[in-house]
């Protein structure tokens, strides 16, 4: 009996412990030793929790690849340092941070994309290609990995800018959010037109009227050394004539409010005008016989007191003015004649005029990402990697706004560079020495403007190369001289002008930009 009653306790005491043992089992599905489950269970839950709480992954280190157009500053190795000390405690990440240098930039950024490098992010403009890039497929489609890495700038770019670099489908690069205005203009000696008693700048013939009377009184030379720009730029936006896709040579829209009426201007009524009236004004000594072959820019002339105008763009002529007041203090007054004034119209750049995108071939999308929007919307970041080292590079004042160098610091150390790609209005700090003018100036732009249609245009003129390149050699070769009044006889040249432009395949361009905007203009609705 109690041989019996051992035999069923022992079985009892068994099956409890197999029951145990079955119930630490219970996380390995019945398989596998005890250690075996526990392991997998915790792993189950880790990963769990990593999905769970939404965040990027971060747990690897990572050294990104940056490009940036222009040049480092002396001390770009120090604000990078700095730069990296904040990433890697923040995204466990560093950033090598490489120039191309302004010297022949275009063909490093053409061979950048081209090698296959291994590049995690670069600057990307309209102006240095980008629709060109993107059709090509350069760019790597950011549209499912923004609302996760860099959810931020996702929601705060408006809608439009976001479209700007939509190709296809694909969202190609991330805009500067940072409403710009980029007109061109003139910059004059207001204080020599109100001492001559010129009348008030407000149109061409004003201006004619103000450059006769620096010449006959002042015996000065208006517009001295380069003045290809100050007329050029005159003409386009004297007549309305607007650049398709960027520089589109000899062929142009005939107005903005007639985006698909598009012509070759130099077989307008408007061009033979504009070279008759050109004609006169070198004859009356506006600029000098040579000024084609000169390097030196006007504005150089007016510093020197030997020259009146200077061609810039509205934050060109800020800068601009803002040095002669501060440099130059024998000049008491200037002024500026934005040509937006001609039709009472500005159109701001594309938001990707500056900004950033990610090559195909990047191998960390996902955290370069994480460090634009650091970047972008921190003001930390921001200001260390636009102004530099608070109290060495630059100061605030208390108004806000940036002094740089600070007070009693070494010019060189003013710091810059090209840290456009990630402006952002919201942590922008205007400069202490800006021309006061520049706020009125952007407030008028602001009431007037209009979008930018012209610009996204896609334009490889591949199916005309040949032409094209054979109607920029007649451009140089025939078309400046005229537009310059550099010529004898107005009517001879001009139609010596168009006959090479005829031979040269002008009329096969017209036709592919031509098509090219009426497939856009289809695309976007427009008239």
């Amino acid at each position: 009996m109690k041989k019996r009653l051992f035999k069923l306790l022992s079985v009892c005491m068994a099956v409890a412990m197999l029951s145990v043992l079955m119930s630490a089992c219970g996380g390995s599905g019945g398989s596998g030793s005890p250690e075996e489950g526990k392991s997998t269970d915790s792993s189950a839950k880790e990963e769990s929790a990593a999905v769970d709480d939404g965040k990027p992954d971060t747990s690897k280190k990572v050294v990104l690849n940056w490009y940036l157009l222009g040049d480092a500053h002396a001390d770009t190795p120090k604000v990078v340092a700095e730069w990296n000390k904040m990433l890697e405690k923040d995204l466990n990440a560093t950033v090598k941070l490489n120039f191309t240098t302004w010297n022949d930039w275009q063909t490093k950024y053409n061979l950048l994309l081209a090698s296959g490098e291994k590049v995690d992010m670069l600057f990307a403009s309209s102006w240095a290609d980008f629709f060109k890039f993107a059709k090509q497929g350069a760019f790597l489609d950011l549209k499912d990995l923004l609302p996760k890495y860099a959810p931020e700038t996702w929601k705060e770019v408006p809608e439009q800018d976001w479209k700007d670099v939509t190709i296809g489908g694909k969202i190609l690069a991330v805009p500067s959010t940072y409403p710009e205005y980029t007109p061109d203009g003139l910059v004059y000696r207001e204080d020599w037109r109100e001492e001559l008693n010129a009348p008030e700048i407000t149109d061409l013939d004003s201006i004619e009227k103000y450059l006769e009377a620096v010449k006959t009184v002042k015996k000065v030379t208006p517009i001295k050394g380069k003045a290809w720009n100050e007329v050029n730029t005159l003409f386009h936006n004297y007549y309305d004539f607007k650049n398709i896709g960027g520089d589109s040579g000899v062929i142009v829209a005939k107005s903005y409010d007639t985006p698909r009426d598009v012509v070759a201007y130099p077989f307008t009524m408007e061009f033979e005008e504009w070279v008759k009236r050109m004609k006169t004004w070198a004859d009356k000594g506006f600029w000098t016989s040579n000024t084609l072959s000169i390097q030196q820019e006007s504005g150089d002339f007016i510093k020197t007191g030997t020259g009146a105008v200077y061609w810039r763009n509205a934050p060109g002529a800020s800068g601009f003015i803002a040095d002669i007041e501060k440099n130059h203090r024998e000049i008491k007054k200037m002024g500026y004649f934005p040509f937006t004034r001609f039709h009472n119209y500005a159109v701001p750049n594309l938001g990707i005029n500056n900004g950033m995108a990610i090559p195909k071939n990047s191998e960390n999308p996902e955290r370069s990402l994480m460090v634009l929007e650091k970047l972008r919307n921190d003001p930390k970041y921001y200001n260390l990697m636009t102004y530099g080292i608070e109290g060495e590079n630059y100061v605030l004042n208390d108004k806000g706004a940036i002094v740089s160098p600070p007070p009693g610091k070494d010019p060189k150390k003013g710091y810059g560079i090209a840290s456009w790609g990630w402006r952002y209005s919201k942590n922008e700090h205007p400069s202490s020495n800006r021309w006061e003018g520049e706020d009125k100036l952007m407030e008028e732009f602001k009431a007037a403007s209009r979008p930018d249609i012209f610009a996204p245009i896609l334009m490889d003129y591949q199916p005309v190369k040949s032409q094209l390149a054979a109607v920029n050699q007649v451009y140089q070769q025939f078309g400046m001289p005229l537009m310059m009044g550099l010529v004898p006889d107005v009517d001879q040249a001009l139609e010596n002008y168009r006959s090479k432009l005829k031979a040269a395949g002008v009329d096969a361009v017209l036709a592919y930009v031509q098509k090219e905007v009426n497939a856009y203009a289809d695309e976007k609705g427009l008239k």
